[in-house]
C-alpha cells in the first residue's frame, strides 16, 4: 500500500479512493489544482507529516465492494454529467445564499471587523469568474467531450480549439485562479471561524463558506486530475485512429 501512494500523485490518489480527500483536507493537503505533486512533495509544500499523512491514509477502511468510490473507472460522459448535477448545481445554489449572508454581516458587523469587505469582494469576485467559468465549459468543453466520447471517426471529433488541450489549460488556470481566491478567504477568516462577538449569522456564514471550499476542491480535482486527462487521451486515441 505505501510503495502504491508513494507512486502515485495526489490526484490519483483521490481518484481512486475519494475517502482520501478527506484526509488531505485534515492536513491542509491540495489534492485539486496541486494534484499532479507526489505525496511527499504535496506534505512538503503543506508543512505536514509524511509519516502521520501516510499512515492515516492506510488506516481507511478497506471501500465495500459495491462501493463505487473509483471515479477512474467512471466513463467521460458520466463524470460529465455528476460534475453539472453534484457541483455546478451547487455552485449556483450556494453562490446567492453565501453573498446575502456576508452582504449582511459587513452591514451589522463592518465597523468592527472591517475585514469582511475585504471577504465579501473576494467572494463576489470569484463567485463572478465562476459562473462564467461554468458557461463556458457548458457551452463550449463539455459538449466537444460528449462528442468525442461518441465519437467512432475523428471528424466527427473536430473542435474549434484544434486540440482539447488548449481549452484544458485555460479551465486549469481559472480552476487555479479560483482556488487562490478562497485561499485568501480562508486566511482572512483565520480558517473560517467566527470571532467571540460573531452572531448565528457570522457562524452560518463562514461554516457556509468552509463547505463551498470544499466542495470546490473535489470540483476542481474531478475534472483536472480525471476528467481531462481522460479527455486528452481519448482525443490522442481517435486522432491516432484517423
Amino acid at each position: 500500500m505505501n510503495d502504491a501512494l508513494d507512486k502515485s500523485t495526489i490526484g490519483e490518489i483521490v481518484a481512486t479512493d475519494f475517502r482520501a480527500a478527506g484526509v488531505f483536507e485534515q492536513f491542509g493537503i491540495d489534492f485539486c489544482c496541486g494534484g499532479r505533486r507526489s505525496l511527499a512533495e504535496a506534505c512538503e509544500h503543506a508543512a505536514a507529516d509524511v509519516t502521520a499523512v501516510t499512515r492515516a491514509l492506510t488506516d481507511l477502511p478497506p471501500a465495500a465492494a459495491e462501493d463505487d468510490a473509483d471515479v477512474m473507472r467512471w466513463s467521460i460522459d458520466r463524470l460529465i454529467d455528476h460534475i453539472l448535477a453534484t457541483h455546478h448545481a451547487y455552485v449556483r445554489s450556494a453562490l446567492p445564499v453565501i453573498a446575502r449572508h456576508l452582504s449582511k454581516l459587513v452591514e451589522v458587523h463592518g465597523a468592527r471587523h472591517p475585514e469582511l469587505a475585504r471577504i465579501a469582494a473576494l467572494f463576489d469576485e470569484m463567485a463572478r469568474d465562476l459562473l462564467q467559468h461554468m458557461m463556458k465549459e457548458e457551452r463550449v468543453l463539455f459538449p466537444y467531450l460528449h462528442e468525442l466520447s461518441a465519437s467512432r471517426d475523428a471528424a466527427l471529433a473536430a473542435s474549434p480549439f484544434g486540440t482539447v488541450e488548449n481549452p484544458i489549460r485555460m479551465m486549469e488556470r481559472e480552476h487555479r485562479e479560483a482556488g487562490d481566491g478562497m485561499r485568501l478567504v480562508r486566511e482572512l477568516t483565520s480558517g473560517y471561524v467566527a470571532p467571540p462577538d460573531g452572531c448565528t449569522t457570522y457562524r452560518v456564514a463562514f461554516a457556509e463558506l468552509a463547505a463551498f471550499e470544499r466542495d470546490l476542491h473535489r470540483h476542481v480535482h474531478l475534472e483536472n486530475n480525471v476528467l481531462f486527462p481522460k479527455s486528452i487521451e481519448l482525443e490522442r486515441r481517435v486522432w491516432r485512429r484517423a
